[in-house]
């Protein structure tokens, strides 16, 4: 293990300068749109087929990146892997699909090999390259330039500021084709059901609060019986409700310490005379993750719930906390 003591402030200055000097690359892509750019969100919008993305090395796996982002947001894409496309992935090419080749300097011999082939089975071929000059360049139908001056890597030689070039453009490439398709957050939660981001994308208040007990009382309940249902419910409260159970306030133990503290005669108190009128509710076809923001609005933590408009129950933030939705 190496024993060297390490500055923290060179620590941050390299990190400081490899993050300004990608950044600045970014910003200049902004120069490189051009009518290409265009082209290709078009091509692939209007494509009867897939996006298949290739690339050899590090461009590689930022083609595995950007079909995943493409996949997840409406455009059916393919990864093929260079080297393996030229000995028999390229079976994986069907006619009407268009084929993306990333790569920095467009003249790596898996290139120079694969796009005569793409070239033959007549597929659109879109190159993403830095160097403009390359053998991919020239030879691709839309071009989009992933231009850089170096990498940020001090030696000019670890793909870094190139392939966040390239990873960038991919993202506006996306970003456009999701725009033209109307594609809305219904449509992403299709494509991303499991997990916190599925959940917060379809997950409803009716798929969660229907587990917990119901806690209610009447406007003339006793102080007793207002402490024995909240207490044996386990909520952190009670609805407060008439024989048709419409909704008339709520009482939570906050309330309850809030009455303890007041110095009021507690013998004969009614719910009616301390409840919460026109509490916080929402409806159960709600998704789940807008009650947590509901709660987080109003710093509370439970809401009453309605069903049709009337009250079906109480949903409390350790439930949103125990589906992982916050």
């Amino acid at each position: 293990m190496n024993s060297n003591i390490i500055d923290f402030q060179d620590i941050k200055k390299y990190a400081t300068e490899t993050i300004r000097f990608e950044s600045k690359a970014i910003e200049r892509l902004v120069d490189f749109l051009d009518d290409d750019f265009a082209k290709a969100v078009e091509v692939i919008y209007n494509a009867p087929g897939r996006v298949i993305l290739t690339g050899i090395g590090k461009s590689a796996h930022i083609a595995g990146k950007i079909v995943a982002t493409l996949n997840s947001t409406g455009t059916p894409a393919i990864f093929m892997h260079a080297a393996d496309a030229i000995h028999g992935d390229l079976g994986m090419i069907q006619t009407g699909d268009v084929v993306m080749c990333i790569s920095k300097s467009g003249n790596t011999p898996e290139i120079k090999v694969l796009v005569p082939l793409i070239k033959r089975f007549g597929n659109t071929l879109i190159g993403m390259v830095s160097n403009t000059d390359s053998y991919l360049a020239l030879q691709s139908d839309i071009l989009l330039k992933a231009t850089v001056e170096r990498e940020a890597c001090p030696n000019n030689l670890a793909p870094t500021t190139s392939t966040t070039a390239q990873l960038v453009l991919g993202d506006a490439l996306a970003v456009c084709l999701l725009r033209l398709r109307g594609f809305t957050s219904s449509d992403f939660a299709k494509f991303h059901p499991g997990g916190a981001l599925g959940k917060k994308l379809y997950m409803r208040v009716a798929d969660i609060y229907v587990s917990n007990p119901v806690p209610k009382t009447s406007k003339n309940a006793s102080l007793s019986e207002i402490i024995l249902e909240i207490s044996s419910k386990r909520l952190g409260a009670t609805a407060i409700v008439d024989e048709q159970d419409n909704l008339l306030g709520i009482i939570t133990d906050g309330d309850l310490r809030r009455l303890l503290q007041s110095g009021r005669d507690l013998a004969t108190i009614k719910a009616i005379d301390f409840m919460t009128v026109n509490p916080k509710v929402v409806s159960e076809d709600e998704l789940a993750v807008n009650a947590f923001y509901l709660m987080e609005k109003y710093s509370i933590t439970q809401l009453a719930v309605l069903k049709n408009g009337k009250y079906s129950g109480i949903i409390h933030l350790h439930d949103l906390l125990r589906e992982g939705i916050v």
